[in-house]
């Protein structure tokens, strides 16, 4: 399948399978097939990655970092976080831990970090976990050029099981630099764990920030996560209209803004990639927009019949969405309404589904399996 109908996407399972407990913003006219339990609330979460211990480091779009325990016991920020400008759509972004994080402490953080005369761009960089917090952080890569806007930065952060980072890099609103291969707005970047530029990516040889590219042409990107044989899968914001989840090829071009599924602000319309069939199509489109802002692919036994599923955290569809894939096609199977703004789902070790919510009170929400299931 190239991609889901419109009609089809509206239509999908917007109801829920089996008895439930109450939606996350308290609303129980829709029986979902999971207990929501809240367990914390915090000041603009974005994102979370869980410890070898179970506790999980948590970012807050104005700067801090904290360390949540899953009985809900919110740690004072931790020191050693680089200064963030926190404006528009930027902030304190992702957090990943390193590969061998067991052994060498590195945590990786993308943020949004001031430049000259105003200007400001996405950073990321690691440091080691401490008792109080971050030591010897470093910056191992920022997007170039900085721009005088606040939108668009994406930043979200994944490791390849062969120990590769990638990195999405928004287009800033700027439209055209995802389209220059000399820039590295509008990314997929793929680089080492200590941010040098893999000799294998597709433009090693031809220049520093057009070696960092693996693929280009995309708009938004806000969730990147690797399915079961190690595929890349990418969601990321269209315009008005035409949200997309993709499957990323290395080397390829994503269309924007070229091609799209929506169109502009103002109603301008953008020719589709059925126009364009050498550039990349995603596997599934969305219109009217859900604002994807976060992907995972589960792999746990508490839910089983979401394993090797894909999980989208909706901003403007309040909705989590559950994806299935066969080889290079997608089908979205589940919409559960939540009735809030989804910032970040994660998997925890024991299978256990979280997700934040955005804003200034975002809640930290632990899915388990209703009563019965």
């Amino acid at each position: 399948m190239r991609k889901a109908s419109v009609a089809a996407l509206i239509l999908v399972l917007t109801s829920c399978r089996g008895p439930g407990s109450a939606s996350a913003s308290g609303n129980s006219a829709v029986a979902l097939p999971f207990r929501v339990t809240q367990v914390a609330t915090l000041n603009g979460p974005w994102a979370m990655a869980f410890l070898p211990d179970g506790r999980m480091l948590v970012t807050e779009k104005a700067g801090q970092l904290r360390i949540v325990s899953q009985d809900g016991t919110v740690s004072p920020p931790l020191v050693g976080v680089p200064p963030v400008v926190a404006a528009g759509q930027g902030g304190l972004a992702d957090v990943a831990l390193h590969p061998d994080f067991a052994s060498n402490q590195l945590v990786y953080l993308s943020y949004v970090e001031p430049g000259p005369n105003g200007t400001s761009g996405l950073a990321v960089g690691r440091g080691k976990l401490a008792e109080a917090g971050l030591e010897d952080f470093q910056v191992i890569w920022r997007q170039e050029p900085k721009t005088n806007d606040n939108l668009q930065f994406a930043g979200r952060l994944v490791f390849s099981a062969d120990g590769f980072l990638f990195i999405s890099s928004g287009d800033r609103f700027l439209e055209q630099p995802a389209q220059d291969l000399n820039q590295n707005l509008g990314k997929i970047v793929r680089l080492t764990d200590t941010g040098d530029i893999p000799s294998d990516n597709p433009y090693y040889d031809q220049g520093r920030v057009k070696a960092q590219n693996w693929s280009y042409g995309h708009r938004n990107p806000l969730g990147l996560a690797f399915d079961r044989d190690e595929h890349l899968w990418e969601v990321e914001m269209g315009p008005k209209g035409g949200d997309e989840l993709n499957l990323i090829r290395t080397g390829r071009n994503y269309g924007w803004p070229l091609v799209s599924e929506g169109t502009q602000y103002d109603g301008r319309a953008i020719p589709r990639h059925s126009t364009m069939p050498d550039i990349e199509a995603p596997k599934i489109s969305w219109t009217p927009s859900v604002s994807p802002s976060s992907l995972l692919v589960y792999s746990g036994s508490m839910f089983p019949a979401w394993k090797n599923s894909a999980l989208i955290g909706t901003l403007s569809g309040q909705a989590l969405i559950r994806v299935t894939f066969d080889a290079d096609s997608a089908q979205e199977v589940d919409r559960f309404p939540l009735g809030a703004r989804i910032r970040d789902v994660a998997q925890g070790p024991d299978g256990a589904v979280w997700l934040l919510e955005d804003g200034k009170q975002g809640k930290l929400l632990k899915l388990t399996p209703a009563t019965g299931k």
